[in-house]
């Protein structure tokens, strides 16, 4: 996988340049997530709640596979189906945060 030419935009309150905010910042907090709702990416359901005017939206479980991730770190896309199999990019192997799944209902419908 090659990472896109266009640089996508992550929005909310990010702290650096892979994609950490001020509510999560460890070393493995290295993805955003596209937003249905609003086709946006942020960090985490906090910086949405805080930046939008709206409610966040699940995606459904037909649109998994979506790409909806952005990795921090090598900047590519990835659908949710591949990010939720696995605990690093596939590209560029960079760890994810695992404990990323005990908000995975706030995102993604099962």
């Amino acid at each position: 996988m090659e990472p896109k030419d266009q640089a996508v935009v992550v929005h909310g309150p990010t702290v650096d340049d892979e994609t950490r905010c001020i509510h999560y910042r460890t070393p493995l907090d290295i993805i955003a997530i596209k937003f249905k709702c609003c086709g946006r990416y942020y960090p985490c359901h906090l910086c949405h709640q805080e930046t939008e005017a709206h409610t966040a939206q699940q995606w459904s479980a037909h649109e998994q596979d979506t790409k909806a991730i952005l990795c921090g770190s090598c900047k590519i896309e990835l659908p949710i189906t591949t990010y939720r199999a696995t605990d690093e990019c596939p590209n560029c192997a960079a760890p994810f945060n695992p404990a990323c799944a005990l908000h995975a209902h706030l995102y993604f419908e099962d």
